[in-house]
């Protein structure tokens, strides 16, 4: 796991290994300060001349200068490398998410997607800024202050023995007593977010059905339940600070009354204000460190788990994937199922499609009729490989769709779904994902033929009017047929419309139909719908129905064999003789 995400270090290498190096500096110069600090009180005791304690004060001047700027340095490059690694992190999981199939993102849900991609980076983020600064600054503080003390104080120092001991086994103890309720609260960041996310998708759902109280308690109850894992850890660490408080002036006090006591017996021979003063700060900076090994063992700890999640992504191999050698190019649009049969999951029961075959010419428009749940969505899905089919084999343009490369085939493909989605950004802007080169006469006939430049025309900035987030300032329809204009700009061979018509008027919809026929000719158009007149003039239309192929056949044909179909049919008729 270490070595995969050490992968997205990349080219801030060297701001890590110059912070590891000025660290060191860092550490060398402030332990050696107290040691010439002491030498320069016994020689002002003793009486030592102007020169030579303006000599060594302004050594420990230059000193401190020196620390200062390897500090700031580290602290420099520390910054640039550590949130290199957190940029480069994000990239690479969210590069990896983009290769994903509907199936890998049917096992990570978009909400833990979210919090790995945010929270658990930035704590991976910020225990590598610990790792290549505090985490070494601290052992090398330690090690050699613990060094300087015994050379400096003698017996004196005999108060490590004890304090040390009693604060690594006080530290240890409060980290393991915070660490469960941090690795709870990932979790629920999860739930969290997927509770945010819901609520903002669903506004108007929520709004309608005056549901806003209910989502305010559902949000409270979910923040309050993180509240108080963390409250709970946090409570804990906080001993940490009267530990410490503890520890450093247990030792001050004992380094004062029993080296004093030193000093004065042995007149100054064994220890003297020197020395005190030095162990002193000695003692300090050992304690600080054991304190700060024990913040860098509660945040790796914490960082743990976010890393595990991370990598669980980033290993995640694609559901779909190329093959070895990809055909690079289609053919045409033919369209051929045979004998398929398709799950969602290796582990479910039961098939979402079951024993299909069917041949569909290419340039033929084709009707796909069925009730909810029967299987005409997941049909069309197998054609562009969003999902990859469980038996049986999908051809397009004669060949096997797992010969192409995904490129290739997505390309000759369009797919315009019920529930579209538009971008933030001008209308030219979303349209362009069709064609990113498309001129304006080409972006404006794509408009006319899917019956959306009379509307566009309409806003004050027309082909310029920016588009909110989800398309939010548009109705249903006109996100539909700005769509499907941005599919025609894509000039496919296949164009597959899942009942993308569902938000307009019967006579737009059949304009719509009118203009395809004469817009692209050549490709096949698989027109997935609920209302009979979108189908009923298709050159073949499929009858679908409980994830089989019930029948297959013109409309006079089904109107005559297919009991299915004759009932819709008659249904709607009804219905629409009962308005009129």
């Amino acid at each position: 796991m270490l070595k995969r995400l050490a992968q997205s270090i990349r080219e801030y290498k060297t701001p890590s290994i110059l912070t590891l190096v000025l660290i060191c500096f860092e550490v060398v110069i402030e332990v050696l300060i107290p040691f010439i600090t002491a030498d320069l009180v016994n020689l002002i005791k003793a009486g030592a001349e102007i020169s030579t304690v303006m000599r060594i004060g302004l050594l420990l001047i230059v000193m401190a200068i020196l620390s200062l700027a390897c500090g700031s340095a580290a602290g420099y490059f520390c910054a640039k490398a550590s949130s290199g690694f957190g940029k480069n992190l994000r990239e690479d999981l969210f590069v990896g998410i983009q290769d994903y199939s509907f199936e890998n993102i049917d096992k990570f849900s978009s909400a833990s997607l979210v919090t790995r991609l945010t929270t658990d980076v930035g704590n991976v983020q910020f225990a590598y800024m610990m790792l290549i600064r505090t985490a070494v600054r601290s052992p090398l503080m330690l090690i050699f202050s613990v060094v300087m003390a015994y050379v400096m104080g003698g017996k004196l120092s005999a108060t490590f023995a004890v304090i040390i001991p009693v604060l690594v086994f006080g530290l240890i103890m409060i980290a393991r007593k915070a660490m469960p309720a941090f690795r709870r609260v990932f979790k629920k960041y999860d739930r969290l977010n997927e509770s945010i996310e819901e609520n903002v998708r669903a506004m108007r759902v929520v709004k309608g059905f005056a549901r806003e109280d209910h989502e305010k308690a559902k949000f409270d109850a979910a923040a309050k339940d993180i509240c108080a894992d963390f409250t709970r850890a946090e409570r804990i660490v906080a001993l940490n600070t009267p530990l410490m408080n503890l520890c450093i002036y247990f030792n001050m006090l004992f380094v004062l009354l029993v080296g004093s006591k030193l000093a004065i017996q042995s007149g100054g021979s064994d220890i003297d204000v020197g020395q005190i003063s030095a162990m002193i700060t000695y003692g300090i900076q050992i304690l600080m460190s054991l304190m700060m090994l024990s913040a860098i063992y509660v945040m790796l700890t914490m960082s743990a788990e976010s890393a595990k999640r991370i990598y669980e992504v980033l290993i995640e191999k694609p559901g779909i994937e190329d093959p070895a050698s990809p055909c690079e190019t289609v053919a045409d649009g033919s369209i051929r199922f045979e004998n398929v049969s398709f799950k969602y999951s290796h582990t479910a029961e039961k098939y979402a499609l079951s024993d299909v075959d069917l041949t569909i010419p290419s340039g033929s428009t084709v009707g796909i009729i069925g009730g909810t749940g029967s299987g005409k969505s997941t049909l069309v899905q197998l054609i562009p490989r969003l999902y990859d089919v469980s038996v049986g084999t999908v051809y397009v343009g004669g060949r096997p769709v797992g010969d192409y490369s995904l490129d290739a085939l997505r390309s000759a493909v369009a797919m315009v779904l019920q529930k579209n989605l538009l971008f933030s950004g001008t209308i030219k802007d979303n349209l362009r994902w069709g064609n990113e080169n498309a001129s304006d006469a080409e972006i404006e006939e794509a408009c006319r033929i899917a019956q959306a430049d009379e509307f566009v025309k309409g806003f004050p900035d027309g082909y310029d009017t920016h588009i909110e987030q989800g398309g939010s300032n548009v109705s249903g329809g006109q996100k539909q047929r700005l769509c499907i204009a941005r599919a025609l700009l894509k000039k496919p061979k296949i164009l597959i419309l899942d009942d993308s018509t569902s938000a307009v008027d019967t006579r737009t919809d059949a304009l719509i139909r009118q203009g395809l026929s004469g817009c692209i000719p050549d490709a096949t158009k698989l027109i997935v719908a609920q209302r009979i007149s979108s189908v009923m003039d298709a050159d073949m239309i499929i009858v679908m129905d409980n994830g089989k192929v019930s029948d297959v056949g013109t409309h006079e044909e089904l109107m005559q064999r297919s009991p299915i179909y004759r009932e819709v049919y008659e249904q709607q008729n009804k219905g629409g003789a009962e308005n009129e």
